[in-house]
């Protein structure tokens, strides 16, 4: 254990010589001319070395500092005294100067590294070997001794930042502020973190280990929030570097800045409609869907979304698998709608909805795919809880028909969709369809018969919204996300005019249930298949 400390240097430094090792080239040549500008002393390794001489900026190479050439295929060459001390050596320590003195170890004040490219090999695929390969070993060693000397050091890991860094050159005569030593070693340090977890997690699945000892997660700020999801809470958004379609990649067209709950709101919508290969709309509001339909078309899936429950829609967000057309697009703005999320949308659908300047217009440029395997995290007073996300799926071939009545093709379409859509509704769910539309939706429920009968309450008031003649749950089907405890939320679906119902079963009183069931003339089927969502 270290007991001695220093005292901060908060003075403006003034570099001297600076390290440059880069796997990823951005920017480089223009960072290293305008620290040369400075008269800094540029040092560099392999690559990197080869594309500053290229650009006829002087540079030396590292082994000429070291006196010691690269060996091993490049894995030793900056694993070295005269560079670690000279990142580490204290300008301020009388004991540190002799040592870098009798031994010849000059100062290095600014670095900058970014490291092998572990993560984007493994996502092309690269085998183990290829994986290990790079798994940078000197960029990170340098990186820290680097930060925990910030005092003096200037750590640059980040492309983005190269400009800033010239520009404090530029403006402070040469200088670099403490504060801003200071912020790139934090970065620096979240930067070597993030490296190292993303190693971790990647061993682990190599090795088999659904629950590994250590679990470890890292984001990258994408965006500051004005607040989250009441204006007395901080937020934040911080992208996962995967390359899921999803708002998270989502090019925005227009409009304001998205809010916490949008972001989660409009999350929810494209993850339900990408379970969907037919043209499928959903309409969200507060992670919960109140209109969900797939059609023939683009324009009737949003026009059938949108009777389940024209008054929830207000405000909501609506997704789509499909192209955004103009004719749709002319649709849905009639509607108040806070954002809306495609994978396309046409030059002409793009005009319509530019009249609505507050409408936010997000692209993705592909579907999520609803059978990827990833995690879903929850923080908890503690701790963490960890899980597979909902990748689970139901087909006909799963289903088991419990009762005396065998469903229809057409009500086994509408059962198979009604489930698929109760996965994404918040627990307790029930979920009424009708040809391929919901058309009333329970959600959150502390019971499951108060869904049941708020879904049927909510087909009421739509059927007054177009004067029908009775609720379009009459003739429908009935999802549950979970099996039905008791019997009385079956009969409340049934007083709704359900024709048959899907639910995973597994009650004690399954049997008791499905009774019920034969006595309405309902035809039931159980899926096996949970689908909890709190």
């Amino acid at each position: 254990m270290v007991t001695k400390s220093f005292p901060v240097n908060n003075a403006p430094v003034k570099p001297k010589r600076a390290l440059l090792s880069v796997s990823d080239k951005t920017g480089l040549t223009e960072l290293a001319k305008a620290l040369a500008d400075h008269g800094i002393e540029l040092v560099s390794t392999g690559g990197t070395y080869k594309a500053i001489k290229d650009a006829d900026i002087p540079v030396k190479d590292v082994s000429e500092i070291t006196g010691f050439p690269e060996v091993m295929d490049g894995r030793v060459k900056t694993l070295h005294p005269s560079v670690h001390g000279g990142l580490l050596a204290r300008r301020d320590d009388d004991a540190h100067l002799k040592a870098m003195a009798d031994n010849g170890i000059g100062q290095i004040d600014i670095v900058v590294i970014n490291l092998y490219p572990f993560a984007q090999t493994v996502a092309k695929g690269g085998d183990f070997a290829l994986c290990v390969e790079n798994i940078d070993i000197g960029g990170p060693a340098m990186i820290r001794a680097a930060a925990k000397n910030h005092d003096f050091v200037t750590v640059i890991t980040d492309a983005a930042d190269y400009d800033k860094i010239a520009d404090e050159l530029d403006h402070h005569k040469g200088h670099i502020s403490y504060e801003t030593r200071r912020a790139m070693a934090a970065k620096a340090y979240a930067t070597t973190g993030a490296y190292d977890g993303a190693i971790s997690a990647w061993f682990a699945k190599q090795l088999g280990q659904e629950c590994p000892e250590v679990f470890v997660a890292a984001g990258t700020l994408k965006q500051t929030m004005r607040y989250g999801e009441n204006p007395h809470q901080l937020a934040a958004f911080y992208a996962d570097g995967s390359n899921r379609a999803g708002v998270a990649l989502a090019t925005q067209h227009q409009g304001k800045e998205l809010s916490y709950n949008n972001l989660n709101d409009t999350d929810a919508a494209f993850e339900l409609v990408s379970e969907f290969e037919a043209p499928t709309v959903a309409i969200i509001k507060h992670a919960n869907p109140c209109g969900v339909a797939t059609h023939g078309s683009l324009f009737d899936a949003y026009r059938h979304a949108l009777r389940c429950d024209p008054v929830s829609a207000f405000g909501g967000i609506v997704a789509m698998n499909r192209k955004l057309d103009a004719a749709t697009a002319e649709e849905m703005v009639k509607v108040f709608t806070e954002v809306i999320i495609a994978p396309e949308v046409d030059d002409e659908a793009k005009a319509i909805i530019a009249a609505k300047k507050n409408l936010r217009l997000l692209t993705t440029g592909g579907m999520a795919d609803p059978t990827q395997k990833r995690l879903a995290i929850k923080n908890i007073a503690g701790g963490y809880l960890v899980q597979d996300a909902d990748f689970g799926r139901i087909s006909k071939a799963d289903l088991k028909v419990v009762t005396k009545r065998v469903p229809t093709e057409k009500e086994m379409a509408d059962l198979l969709f009604a489930f698929r859509v109760a996965k994404h509704v918040k627990s307790n769910a029930i979920v009424y369809v009708k040809d391929g539309a919901t058309v009333g939706i329970g959600a959150g429920q502390m019971s499951r018969i108060d869904s049941s009968r708020i879904a049927a309450w909510k087909a009421k008031e739509a059927a007054k919204v177009e004067n029908l003649p009775e609720p379009l749950t009459v003739g429908s089907v009935v999802a549950s996300d979970a099996f039905f405890p008791f019997a009385d939320g079956l009969l409340a679906a049934a007083e709704a005019g359900v024709t048959a119902v899907i639910q995973p079963g597994g009650s004690v009183r399954d049997d008791e249930v499905i009774a019920a069931a034969d006595e309405k003339g309902l035809a039931m089927v159980f899926t096996g298949m949970r689908h909890f969502r709190h």
